[in-house]
C-alpha cells in the first residue's frame, strides 16, 4: 500500500477545514482529490488528532499482539509434532 503524503493529524486537521469551508475548496487547496477527502472523512470522521494517535499505537499493539500469537501457535505445533514421534 502506497504511503500517504499525509499524516492522520494531517487528514484530520484537513477534515475539519473541510467542515468550516467546501470540500471541493479545501481539497484544492491542499492538492488532493475530493474522493480522497470523503475517504478520509470515512475513515477519520468523528476523530480528533489525539484520537488519531491512539489509534495508531492500539494497531500497532494489536499487531504485536497478532505476531505473539503466531509465534505461540508455531510453537505448539512444533510440540505437537515432536510429542507424536514414539521415541
Amino acid at each position: 500500500m502506497k504511503k500517504s503524503r499525509f499524516s492522520e493529524e494531517q487528514m484530520v486537521a484537513i477534515l475539519r477545514e473541510a467542515e468550516r469551508t467546501s470540500v471541493p475548496e479545501t481539497a484544492k487547496k491542499h492538492g488532493v482529490s475530493e474522493p480522497t477527502v470523503y475517504a478520509w472523512r470515512k475513515r477519520f470522521g468523528g476523530m480528533d488528532a489525539n484520537d488519531t494517535k491512539r489509534l495508531k499505537q492500539l494497531e500497532a499493539e494489536n499487531a504485536w499482539l497478532k505476531k505473539l500469537l503466531t509465534e505461540r501457535d508455531l510453537d505448539i505445533e512444533v510440540l505437537k509434532e515432536i510429542q507424536a514421534r514414539k521415541w
